[in-house]
């Protein structure tokens, strides 16, 4: 069998609107936020934000935070 090609935008069209119609349009924005690529640079946001700590400094904050989302978590 071989099928027709279709361009690219009618091809998301026709998933956008398969997508409202089974989903709805709550869970399909949702379902398409999850590929959003997000904005700026990562890396160097993360560089900048932790250059002046130490290794035992940034290790210190990450078990700070698991013990409390872990007091956290036990509360529910």
């Amino acid at each position: 069998m071989i099928a027709e090609t279709m361009p690219l935008a009618e091809i998301t069209q026709e998933a956008l609107r398969l997508l409202y119609r089974e989903l709805g349009l709550v869970n399909t924005v949702r379902f398409l936020n999850q590929f959003t690529g997000g904005y700026g640079n990562y890396t160097e946001e993360r560089r900048a934000a932790t250059e002046d700590q130490s290794l035992d400094e940034l290790l210190a904050e990450i078990y700070a935070f698991q013990a409390k989302n872990s007091f956290q978590n036990s509360d529910n």
